[in-house]
């Protein structure tokens, strides 16, 4: 898994629904956000067995989250609204 990646949740609550990867916690764990009901400030702590990689990436926000820069929930949500992620 790599910042900015957007996957898709097997299990939980969010099953179903597609997040980006906004920080690498450690050895198979992430956190994820989607900018709408998971915001960046309270990105969810998900172990990677529990979602799928849809190997796309959103570059813009990887770039940013890789530098420290702030990231925008709507910047976010709507980089996955265009992917098809408000299902």
């Amino acid at each position: 898994m790599e910042l900015g990646e957007i996957v898709y949740s097997k299990a939980g609550r969010d099953r179903g629904r597609y997040f980006a990867v906004v920080e690498i916690v450690g050895e198979g764990f992430v956190r994820i956000a989607d900018g709408d009901v998971r915001r960046i400030k309270n990105a969810k702590l998900k172990n990677v067995r529990h979602l799928r990689s849809t190997g796309d990436r959103l570059e813009k926000i990887a770039d940013k989250l890789a530098r420290g820069a702030q990231v925008f929930d709507r910047e976010l949500y709507s980089a996955l609204r265009m992917y098809g992620a408000d299902k």
